[in-house]
């Protein structure tokens, strides 16, 4: 492993190094306006929801490392105190991309990444049309972290307005993950769709799980169970009965007598298709 002092490498090294660990990171499409109404449309992956009451979302447009210049979304929100956040989705990927180019003060990038411009209700920037979701949002702080390149311009915003796409909504009238096909930002020039890779963790919200520290030393220290593995028996709030377990028996003969290894390979198996309690039951057996 190698140690890092910030202080010691050059900006731009660093700035790979960050960007290629904290990811994959949401796209803020952000829409802004100059003093003269010139629209600015510019993607930030320094982004994420802070809060929901008031909703809140915070982006950076960070000075750039080379020249140590900052870009006109920032310019135009320290004038005009607005901003549509659009959310990207694979659909829009590409034309994202092509609208992050540095063109220079004054070109409307709806116009040269083939975006349609459409009117707000409570701001004065528009609002991407081909975006599944916008947020209308009143720029309510700046934090400058720094005056040289790679600093960061952290804009705090509160979300006045939400425009979905009723396509990305499931039969609850919630958003579908699957549906709205969200992209996010990597290192390089590398990124995620992120319904790819879509998989599901039980949050320890309303239960109290035992913890990896409860479970017997024999499984606990096993050369086959990860502790990804361990950490998914360890959320269990009770293990199974020893009713449980011999039901189980009966209905599963062939696990009953394995050695340990053996065992505990079978019981991975259940924690890959994330059936918690099947393993548990199969490392419990005598």
């Amino acid at each position: 492993m190698i140690s890092i002092n910030p202080k010691e490498i050059p900006t731009g090294k660093l700035h790979g190094y960050l960007l290629g660990a904290v990811a994959p990171r949401p796209i803020a499409f952000a829409s802004t306006i100059d003093e003269n109404g010139t629209p600015n449309l510019s993607p930030f992956s320094f982004f994420n929801v802070f809060g929901s009451n008031p909703p809140t979302m915070i982006f950076s447009p960070a000075r750039r490392v080379r020249g140590n210049t900052t870009k006109h979304t920032l310019q135009n929100v320290e004038k005009i105190k607005e901003v549509v956040i659009n959310v990207v989705n694979f659909d829009i990927v590409q034309q994202m991309s092509l609208s992050s180019s540095e063109y220079p003060e004054g070109v409307n990038e709806f116009e040269k990444a083939g975006f349609t411009m459409l009117a707000s209700d409570e701001v004065k920037p528009f609002r991407v049309a081909e975006s599944p979701v916008q947020f209308e949002c009143k720029v309510t702080d700046i934090i400058y972290t720094g005056d040289q390149g790679g600093a960061g311009n952290l804009i705090v915003c509160e979300v006045l307005k939400i425009h979905i796409h009723e396509t990305v909504l499931n039969e609850d009238g919630m958003i579908d993950q699957h549906k709205i096909d969200l992209v996010a930002r990597a290192g390089g020039s590398y990124y995620t769709r992120a319904r790819d890779g879509f998989f599901e963790i039980q949050k320890p919200i309303f239960t109290l799980g035992i913890g990896v520290d409860q479970i017997p030393s024999e499984i606990r220290n096993s050369s086959v169970l990860t502790g990804n593995n361990l950490g998914m028996l360890g959320n269990v709030a009770f293990l199974p009965t020893v009713e449980d377990v011999d039901n189980f028996a009966k209905e599963h003969p062939q696990f009953i007598g394995l050695e340990m290894v053996k065992k505990h390979t079978f019981a991975q198996q259940y924690l890959e298709k994330n059936d918690v309690e099947s393993a548990w039951k199969v490392l419990l057996l005598k």
